[in-house]
């Protein structure tokens, strides 16, 4: 799963053609967190800040977000949080310069950083809602896609050993227009693990800061 990344750059967008980005974000990402989400509409394609974890029309708060972060490709039109947006092609991307996984060695958890080889930034496909809370909040979220990562080269060395090896659905460049523009929740010619030849993985070890993630305390200071 992906619980930690970090966002597109203003000059990644500069350098993919892509619109601008109208409003500020923060430069890490963790579940909860705001983050921008590019989807296509009738002008064409557009961003918007969204939650990080999905918040389905039945919650009562954004508390939901907290375990609909990443969602299963297998099991979409199954699960009450997601099938909604599925069912209606409520598809976006959540561009990202790199994501963090956690790489067990010696039967401890290293964190580990995966990107692009050549510094631009990946398209990891998402699914998004906007739902108005009992308050009258009106909240736009997205949750990343994952799909089974055991026969990956990469992605299937991450997590710890006996779990489930699993990772996020990345987009490629060219085919962008046609996952934004799908009209049938049919999305099984997009599940495959991302080339490992474009992509590499690197050392990334905790760096101390003020923010409270799960995510980053399953390592060691020392990792």
């Amino acid at each position: 799963m992906c619980a930690n990344f970090k966002p597109i750059s203003l000059l990644q967008v500069q350098q993919l053609g892509l619109p601008a980005i109208p409003f500020l974000y923060e430069e890490e990402i963790f579940p909860s967190f705001q983050t921008p989400l590019l989807f296509k509409s009738d002008q064409g394609m557009e961003w918007r800040l969204v939650n990080f974890g999905l918040v389905p029309k039945w919650a009562e708060d954004k508390d939901a977000a907290k375990h609909t972060y990443n969602a299963r490709n297998e099991t979409l039109m199954e699960k009450r949080s997601f099938v909604e947006a599925f069912s209606k092609c409520q598809f976006g991307v959540i561009p990202v310069t790199e994501f963090y996984e956690s790489k067990y060695i010696n039967g401890r958890p290293q964190r580990w950083g995966v990107r692009r080889k050549d510094g631009q930034a990946f398209y990891i496909a998402a699914l998004y809602e906007i739902t108005r809370l009992k308050t009258g909040e009106v909240v736009r979220s997205a949750t990343m896609i994952s799909m089974d990562a055991h026969s990956h080269p990469m992605m299937s060395e991450f997590h710890e050993p006996r779990t489930d090896k699993r990772s996020v659905v990345v987009i490629p460049h060219h085919r962008l227009d046609e996952w934004l523009g799908l009209k049938q929740p049919n999305i099984s010619s997009f599940i495959e693990g991302f080339p490992v030849a474009e992509f590499e993985c690197f050392y990334c070890p905790k760096i101390s800061n003020n923010k409270n993630s799960p995510q980053l305390n399953i390592f060691d200071e020392e990792s």
